[in-house]
């Protein structure tokens, strides 16, 4: 933890653990997956009895399905990942210039 000077007086400054950074992956993919089942659900994909997926139920449409999944989920996962690193890059940005201010200024 540091001391930051702000306007008058000092102010905690604590960086933040890799773990708490996880944690936004964790959240991002998670909230993606959600919104990606309710949208299924949305679409009538998802059904209450066995085989719960509409496209199970016949092995053509059980390949495309799949294909689907590995293609989409990939590319969702990918793209999440990838707008995460630009939040950790933001994050420390922001962090240095909390923590380090003269180093900032020039």
């Amino acid at each position: 933890m540091h001391k930051v000077a702000v306007g008058s007086g000092f102010e905690d400054v604590e960086a933040i653990p890799f773990s708490k950074k996880l944690n936004w992956l964790s959240k991002l993919l998670w909230g993606g997956s959600a919104l990606l089942c309710f949208e299924h659900v949305w679409h009538g994909e998802v059904v209450p009895f066995f085989p719960f997926l509409t496209a199970a139920s016949d092995p053509a449409e059980a390949a495309v399905m799949l294909d689907e999944m590995a293609s989409v989920g990939g590319s969702m996962a990918l793209f999440l990942t990838g707008a995460w690193a630009v939040m950790l890059f933001a994050a420390h940005k922001i962090q240095k210039k909390a923590l380090y201010p003269q180093l900032s200024a020039k």
